[in-house]
């Protein structure tokens, strides 16, 4: 659950240059990576017009378009390959080099989501957890997927236990507008034992919008695997408390409904051990040996030991860390801590740190759209932070993993974990402060990436 800090709405522009980039995730996906029809040729110095002319009769191609000295752009006029017109040319006196048309593209698929600022692309002035330096780097790992063909982890699902979604229009109740295209899978309310899981509470839906919060449509923010399915899942009542029975059967509804994440932003108080939860244990082996990945908030109590059901090595713990990349300080830390990821607010004070600075004001929190005061009105609020917060990245993550197929076409659960700790960023003191970060800074880009290797 969050802390219970809550700070007024503040804006920072940050990495500016992300908002001149407009690519189509779709267009980018279906567009080849040379011109169809054309190709470069750079002629010698010592090629006259008729071995130039002899040279393209040869390839099949004409209407030479002249960019450079000794250089044109020249069309294929008898249906050939663009390869096979090269390999002619490359193979003619006087022609020193021949190449397809090759084409540049923006550095990465920018949605126009408006965030707070109401202008295109203003999601990234709110959403610093989303971008490259202390946040995720979403976007590079959006290209990755894009150029996958699977964009914003298409085709994968995840499970999101918590207080429920603010997914249909039901009585009282109103679908997110920023979840409107979000794909759904079968939902459930063990608290209330009905299948409406809507959302009482908000947290929920913030935790959603995190995961899968639709994206490039003109609305609100941005969710990380904005491709990906929800499954809603609610085991917490309207006050964020949920029973250890509702949540083992969350699990186990989950795991048998076809989830390949299930996420967990909840913890049970310090002196919970795994004695006294046994069926949420024996859940979590169900799960696993459904190949399902469960991603799980290591707690909020600044401790010293993460806290069940993230502590369990059935899970993969999450804490936080702040906008300037420092352990928050009221993340939980420990032996048993895997991963870290945004979870907003003041920094730790820990001697030697670089990232650290306790005494500056804190970072920014986590914004989302979510509940604004009432189950009827949606806004970007404040005052959500906490590994709560942390943990549906990481989930995110692990979706685009999934779709990326850079592991396998069905990584298991210790495969996916592996890939996400193997691929986060260092953080702390020389970088290897496990105890307070685990194996680092998730990382979307290099997760996802096809070249990172190990």
């Amino acid at each position: 659950m969050p802390t219970s800090r809550s700070r007024p709405l503040t804006l920072a522009a940050l990495l500016g240059a992300l908002l001149a980039a407009g690519a189509s995730g779709t267009a980018a996906a279906a567009t080849p990576s040379y011109r169809p029809g054309e190709v470069v040729v750079r002629y010698a110095s010592s090629a006259d017009r008729a071995a130039r002319a002899s040279a393209q009769r040869a390839a099949g191609v004409g209407g030479p378009e002249a960019f450079a000295p000794r250089a044109r752009v020249l069309k294929i006029r008898d249906g050939r390959s663009v390869a096979e017109a090269v390999s002619v040319l490359r193979g003619r006196p006087g022609v020193l080099s021949a190449t397809p048309v090759h084409i540049a593209r923006t550095s990465g698929f920018v949605p126009n989501d408006p965030g707070a600022a109401g202008v295109p692309g203003g999601w990234s002035q709110l959403q610093w957890n989303l971008l490259p330096e202390h946040g995720v780097d979403a976007p590079g790992g959006w290209d990755h997927l894009i150029r996958a063909g699977r964009a914003g982890g298409a085709g994968v699902t995840v499970a999101v236990l918590d207080t429920g979604v603010a997914y249909a229009d039901r009585g009282r109740f109103r679908r997110s507008p920023d979840l409107a295209a979000t794909r759904l899978r079968a939902a459930y309310d063990f608290v209330a034992s009905d299948p409406y899981p809507n959302d009482q509470n908000g947290h929920g839906t913030h935790v959603a919008s995190t995961i899968a919060e639709s994206a490039d449509n003109g609305v609100g923010l941005t969710g990380i695997a904005y491709g990906a399915r929800i499954m809603p899942v609610r085991v917490l009542d309207a006050t964020g408390a949920g029973s250890a029975p509702d949540i083992a059967r969350g699990i186990r509804f989950a795991a048998r409904r076809g989830a390949q994440i299930i996420n967990l932003s909840f913890e049970f108080s310090a002196d919970v051990t795994g004695a006294g939860i046994p069926e949420v244990l024996d859940a979590l082996r169900y799960a696993q040996r459904r190949g399902v990945l469960v991603v799980g908030a290591a707690g909020n109590a600044a401790g010293t030991a993460v806290a069940y059901p993230a502590r369990s090595s059935l899970v993969l713990s999450v804490g936080a860390v702040t906008e300037h990349g420092c352990q928050a300080d009221y993340s939980n830390r420990g032996a048993g801590l895997d991963i870290s990821a945004p979870g907003g607010g003041p920094d730790a004070d820990i001697a030697g740190d670089p990232n650290c600075r306790p005494d500056d004001p804190p970072g920014r929190d986590i914004f989302q759209l979510t509940f604004d005061g009432s189950v009827k009105r949606f806004g970007l609020p404040a005052g959500y932070v906490g590994t709560s917060m942390a943990a549906p990245h990481v989930s995110a993550v692990a979706a685009m993993v999934i779709a990326s197929r850079v592991v396998s076409d069905r990584p298991t659960p210790q495969a996916l974990a592996a890939r996400l700790r193997t691929t986060a960023r260092p953080l702390g003191r020389r970088g290897s402060d496990a105890r307070r970060y685990g194996a680092g800074l998730v990382d979307a880009a290099r997760a996802t990436d096809p070249a990172v290797t190990g």
